[in-house]
This record gives C-alpha cells, structure tokens and sequence, in this order.
C-alpha cells in the first residue's frame, strides 16, 4: 500500500486532477499488481466499480487491464439527525455494515437505524434499476473481482461491497482506490485479499482533497461512462 506520490500532499496542488486522471494511474499500478491474477483468469476478470465516483475511476481502470466494467450499488447509512454522518453502508445483495466505533460515539445501536437502512434499500433499488435497466446483477462465482472506488476515508462502504462480493464465491478479490487512510486501509486487509492504494497520507483528512476536480455525478454522468466505448 505504498504511495506513489509521498505521504503529503503540498498545499493548493491536489494529487489529482480529477477521476479519471486517478483512475489512469491505478490502472497503471494495477497493471503490474494483477498481471498474474488477470493471466490466471483471463475471461473471469471483472472491474467492479462503486457509483456514483467510483465509476470514473473504474472506466479508465478497466480500460487499462482490457476487463470488462461492472457496477456494485452501494448505500451510505447516516444519522437520523444528521444524514451527513455516516454509520455504516449497505451494498446490492448484502446486509448492513455498520461502523461500530461511529455508532458508540453517537449513542446509537443497529436498530435504532432501520428507518434510515430501509430509505436506503429504496434508494439502491431505484439507483440498480436505472444504471442496470432490469439486467441481472453481474456473476462474481470463480472470477478475479477488482473493486474500485474513488476514495477510503473510513472504509465502510468498500466493507459492505466487499462482502457483497464475497457473497458471490469469487476467486479473489481486490480493494483498489486512488487514496485512502491508512486506518481503513489496514482495517480493510482481512475483507479482501489484497489492498492497493496511489497514496495513504498519514495525515488523511478528505478525499476530496487529493483531488483539482471533485464534483458530485449524476445518475446521467454514470450512465455516459458505462455506456461510453473503452
């Protein structure tokens, strides 16, 4: 999980110009990381990407490795009060995941969350209907899953995506972002099997920060980069 770049980023130069600039790199690095495994599974190979940012980075990722591009719904679960906050995630096919150390602090236990998962559930549905059109959930049986997303801060939803993969009985899996803490990235190694990362900054504040261009896509942008040719 070593940085590409260093462990600090200088103020007012964001590592990354925008996604898809990030996701160039990865599919670089990644390259060299899967080049065995890819060998291994030449037709099982799949990128796996987490929209909505999570797609520019997978497109440029897939295009890199020549796999195909898959997405994986995923859901934040957030306060009652405070939507914001996240406590935990779902992901298509997979219970919640709640991050434990968040729900102690806030004072909260799992079913004091069941309205907001059950808002979320509603929202996935709607998001799997509109990026899939009635298309079934992508087969990760006996296949080389590589999971992206554009960022881990605390690595609750790349948790919930995770084991919604495993779920699916694949050969391997692999957690790839551009940038991530370095507590969620240690934390995530026992979900996956392996864990590659551009950058860990020690002094991790946002994802967003790692970034020039950091704009919230659309369910339209999402549809433009699965459909756009490789």
């Amino acid at each position: 999980m070593a940085s590409a770049f260093g462990e600090h980023r200088a103020a007012g130069a964001p590592q990354f110009p925008d996604r898809a600039a990030a996701g160039l790199l990865l599919g670089e690095k990644l390259k060299g990381s899967c080049s065995g495994p890819v060998a291994i599974y030449p037709e099982r190979a799949v990128v796996t990407a987490l929209p909505r940012g999570g797609v520019a980075v997978g497109r440029e990722v897939a295009a890199c490795l020549s796999v195909p591009l898959e997405v994986l719904v995923t859901r934040k679960i957030g306060h009652p009060d405070e939507p914001e906050l996240g406590l935990g995630a779902i992901a298509e096919g997979g219970a919640p995941v709640f991050d434990e150390e968040m729900l102690s602090r806030v004072g909260l236990h799992p079913p004091d969350l069941d309205g907001v998962v059950e808002r979320e559930r509603a929202e996935l549905a709607r998001r799997v209907l509109v990026y899939r059109g009635g298309r079934p959930p992508p087969d990760f049986a006996r296949r080389l899953v590589i999971v992206i997303d554009d960022g881990l801060a605390t690595g609750v939803t790349a948790r919930a995506a995770l084991r919604a993969v495993r779920a699916g009985a694949p050969a391997r899996t692999v957690l790839a972002v551009p940038v991530a803490s370095p507590q969620a990235a240690r934390a995530l190694d026992t979900e996956t099997d392996e864990v590659v990362t551009l950058v860990t900054p020690r002094r991790f504040r946002s994802v967003g920060e790692w970034y020039a261009e950091f704009g919230q896509l659309t369910d339209d942008d999402v549809l433009t980069l699965l459909a756009a040719p490789r």
